[in-house]
């Protein structure tokens, strides 16, 4: 490996470089957005008390999945930067810390998924049998949340050096383990029990051991621009801190959504578990949209912290443009398609046999994909400017734009429509908090090109 050759997101024509960066990651990510569709579509079939257990539990996942992602956007962002400034050594250590932080994020989860799951459950509903398949579901996913935790830092690490590929496979290894397995556990096949939502944990757990496995395979024993140092490693404060600088204000940023959700189960059980479902099955299919969205920036992010890092203006900007493109691009197919088509799409997740409960599902969630859909646009900014003030190392801004969107405007909004006593009017608080999100994060931008990127 030579470190001191240009690294390709210094030199590379930028429209090459973010769709060689970026599809990959978006593939992976659509795969990622398949096996929780088809994990929900296997759940619905089990009735709609299960579809609202594994709603309910979803927050805790999506509150896993933040500390990952926030402590990996750090990694990535302290990594991409010293590799453009050409600071090889700790842009290793801080490939090495990750994996161990990784590993310390395990910890609470697992100590939730022993003694909490119940009770977390029981806060939410007091129909028994979705409490009993929520809890199945939560505890499994909990405990065994080690195998998410380490591979989403891994895929990170080798993010951050401009390899694409090889987190897309990590992704794709674990997505598809689970949708093999899925029928397996959920209904019992090939000699296996059918183990109903506990089935959909298992097999959910399973996939993400998979991928972590081989991401710390890949890793350790392929030579990359970043070396890993396991022998002998100690933590080092400084670069711990560092890393925390971007990823605890973006691991309050990701868990925000998760905080939210738990706002909004809690707003919509007071109308029905049916419009909690529904809350679920959208979460469920907007992930086709955002999650290409998330893969595009995560594309995006390495390119703009490098340069930023060697002090090439000219490619920055270039990148945020080419990424507005792209982001408003995907947004707009997302508002066509909830707009046009939200009743075929939420057939996906009908109970067979059960035409009463279809009826509910279908007469509570087509106003509210459409009207939901409304805030794909102004989203689009306060998404990829998150991702310009992350790479800029500007934690704190990337998580006032969060605040704004998911939980400051959004919440409140929706608790105060609830009142007028039609669950139609909570899905408004949607467009309301992503327009005024957007404004506030346009301008946030500009302030940065002032003080920051003007004389770069």
């Amino acid at each position: 490996m030579e470190q001191i050759k240009e690294n390709k997101m210094g030199t590379q024509k930028m429209l090459p470089l973010l769709l060689s960066m970026s599809l990959p990651a978006m593939f992976s990510m659509l795969v990622q957005a398949l096996y929780n569709i088809v994990d929900s579509v296997f759940v619905s079939r089990l009735g709609v008390d299960a579809l609202a257990a594994v709603s309910l539990a979803f927050p805790i996942q999506t509150l896993m999945i933040s500390v990952a992602v926030g402590t990996g956007v750090g990694i990535n962002s302290l990594i991409s930067r010293r590799l453009g400034e050409r600071r090889f050594e700790e842009a290793n250590k801080a490939a090495s810390h990750g994996i161990f932080l990784g590993l310390f994020s395990w910890i609470p989860f697992l100590l939730f998924g022993f003694f909490f799951s119940e009770a977390f459950m029981r806060m939410f509903s007091g129909n028994e049998n979705v409490v009993r398949m929520g809890v199945d579901y939560l505890s499994i996913v909990s405990i065994f949340s080690g195998g998410c935790l380490v591979e989403i830092c891994c895929e990170k690490i080798l993010q951050a050096t401009g390899n694409m590929v090889y987190p897309m496979l990590f992704q794709l290894s674990g997505a598809i383990t689970n949708i093999i397995l899925d029928p397996v556990f959920i209904f019992g096949y090939l000699g296996v029990p059918a183990m109903g939502v506990a089935g959909a944990a298992i097999a959910t757990v399973i996939g993400q051991v998979v991928s972590m496995v081989f991401a710390l395979l890949v890793l350790c024993f392929k030579e990359h621009h970043v070396k890993i140092e396991l022998k002998g490693f100690r933590f080092e404060w400084r670069t711990i801190r560092e890393i925390y600088a971007v990823g605890l204000p973006s691991i309050v940023m990701q868990a925000i959504s998760a905080f939210l959700n738990m706002g909004l189960n809690g707003i919509l059980a007071g109308f029905s578990d049916t419009a909690v479902a529904v809350l679920g099955a959208y979460y469920k299919l907007q992930s086709f949209i955002f999650m290409p969205a998330f893969g595009m920036n995560q594309g995006l992010m390495p390119i703009l912290g490098y340069n930023y890092g060697a002090r090439k203006k000219s490619r920055f900007l270039s990148a945020t443009r080419l990424g507005a493109v792209f982001m408003v691009g995907l947004m707009a197919l997302g508002v066509l398609l909830f707009v046009l088509f939200p009743e075929p799409l939420l057939n996906i997740f009908k109970e067979s046999g059960q035409a009463a409960a279809d009826a509910e599902l279908l007469r509570i969630g087509v106003p509210a994909l459409r009207i939901i859909s409304l805030s794909f646009l102004p989203a689009a900014f306060g998404i990829l400017f998150s991702t310009v003030f992350q790479a800029t190392g500007k934690g704190i801004q990337s998580l006032v734009v969060s605040l704004l969107r998911q939980m400051i405007i959004l919440l409140p909004a929706a608790w105060l429509l609830s009142l007028t006593g039609e669950v139609t009017n909570v899905w408004f608080a949607f467009p309301v908090a992503e327009i005024l999100a957007c404004f506030v994060s346009i301008w946030m931008f500009w302030n940065l090109y002032r003080k920051h990127l003007k004389n770069l």
